[in-house]
């Protein structure tokens, strides 16, 4: 018989006590642990090779020339008979559809690049002489779709034809799972690149103390191992042809730790330029195009070091008064701890008579994700008076495609139409593609502006 009443009423002490289990003791957290590696390992595994390594799924000719070589089909295939040493792709039947690798396809984008009409835009715009883009995908509030967006923004981009890096800040690890990357410990990830940032900055102190006669500070062995890595020693290939990872894992954390304490050991020593400072060093911004940071969801001194890296910085939330209401507290933030940052170095570059520090973004725009228009329009409406163009039109829509992609452990441009409703997958990957292309433009006019600017000073 069932009851009227609500469910919490009437409810048997000693039956709940039953089925409390025992205390919680640390040990168990280990145990919940290791039970969570086990299922991640095992979920991660789907979708990899035989080596334990994820591959990227095969293009097909209808997918190519729909979405990432502007030709007609009947057009493409006379292309491919009549160049016989272009990849010729494979079927699975006899008078079956061909099938590409995302190699092959950059290959044939060469080719119509080289040989095809000019007014088409087989490759994308990139200005020579200009240095990749950095791009900050951030916000403190979980599960805004932070790093689902900077993933398919990076697959994006390297569908289109760009080349990417993405270095995963946050050390859950989250990014780097989507690619399918093996972090061992710290020294595979950015923490190295902080560390020996701050070890060449400590080395030039200690001949100013030496200079004046005072003991140096110590470069204890961390310090000293960090001044041999490059940032090229922490790049892993991915199945991706043309995107690479700098991976994150747990240990990533005791950065947040450490950081702060080489600040007070050396007042001088500016943390906020550690990343930007180190891979420009390393020529990283001259061997990609475009370079994605995922932040952890706190502004730390990791998500510091990214967002002042950033060219442009995307702040994703849903269209909720919460969400708002924290994206809100977030910018808040971002102007306390920046100005702050300023203040405290204008102060003393105003002593010295040099120039000030003002950081500076190229663009900076709030993203709506996981939008569901029937019932979040007047909200969205809402939240785009108040924000203007700082919130981007495009509305990131939440489709079965999504859902099914994300249970399999693939990004939407890593599943196989064939898995769903070819109309599902069209309606699900429009959401994304409109979300690209409204960061494209942003892209593009960042880019156009600085090579406008460097022809203006070069006259």
């Amino acid at each position: 018989m069932t009851s009227d009443q609500p469910p919490y009423f009437n409810i048997d002490p000693d039956r709940a006590l039953r089925d409390l289990g025992a205390p919680f003791s640390t040990t168990r957290f280990r145990e919940v642990a290791e039970a969570c590696a086990r299922g991640r390992s095992d979920l991660a595994s789907r979708g990899m090779d035989a080596e334990g390594r994820k591959s990227l799924r095969l293009f097909s000719t209808w997918e190519i020339t729909r979405y990432l070589i502007p030709v007609a089909t009947p057009h493409f295939r006379r292309v491919l008979k009549a160049n016989p040493e272009l990849p010729q792709g494979r079927s699975e039947s006899d008078g079956g559809a061909k099938w590409f690798t995302l190699d092959e396809v950059l290959r044939l984008r060469a080719h119509f690049a080289a040989e095809g009409s000019k007014a088409k835009e087989y490759l994308p715009y990139r200005p020579k002489g200009q240095p990749a883009k950095m791009v900050a995908v951030a916000n403190f509030k979980g599960g805004v779709g932070k790093t689902s967006t900077a993933a398919h923004l990076a697959m994006s981009a390297a569908l289109d034809g760009y080349k990417v890096l993405v270095v995963d800040l946050d050390s859950q690890g989250s990014m780097t799972s989507i690619f399918g990357g093996r972090v061992e410990d710290e020294w595979q990830t950015v923490f190295p690149l902080l560390a020996r940032h701050y070890a060449r900055h400590l080395r030039a102190d200690n001949q100013l103390r030496l200079d004046r006669g005072e003991a140096p500070l110590p470069l204890d062995d961390t310090l000293s191992e960090a001044l041999e890595v490059k940032a090229g020693d922490l790049v892993q290939k991915t199945h991706w042809p043309n995107i690479d990872l700098i991976g994150a894992q747990l240990n990533l954390y005791w950065s947040e730790f450490q950081v702060p304490v080489w600040r007070i050991q050396s007042r001088g020593w500016k943390l906020w330029d550690a990343l930007t400072e180190s891979l420009e060093a390393d020529g990283v911004l001259d061997q990609y195009d475009v370079i994605f940071l995922d932040t952890p969801p706190a502004l730390g001194y990791l998500t510091i070091n990214g967002l002042a890296a950033a060219d442009i910085l995307l702040v994703p939330l849903g269209a909720s008064f919460l969400e708002f209401d924290s994206t809100g507290r977030f910018f808040d933030m971002l102007h306390s701890t920046f100005a702050s940052i300023e203040e405290g170095e204008n102060m003393a570059a105003r002593a010295l008579g040099r120039e000030g520090l003002a950081f500076e973004w190229d663009a900076v725009r709030a993203v709506i994700t996981r939008y569901d228009g029937a019932q979040q329009g007047e909200l969205a409406s809402l939240m785009q008076a108040y924000l203007g163009p700082v919130l981007s039109p495009e509305r990131q829509d939440f489709t079965a495609l999504i859902g099914q992609a994300g249970e399999q452990v693939n990004g939407i441009y890593e599943a196989d139409y064939r898995d769903f409703n070819r109309e599902t997958y069209v309606r699900g990957r429009a959401t994304f593609d409109e979300t690209y292309a409204g960061f494209k433009r942003l892209l593009l006019a960042t880019w156009r502006r600085d090579e406008l600017a460097d022809q203006e000073a070069a006259e």
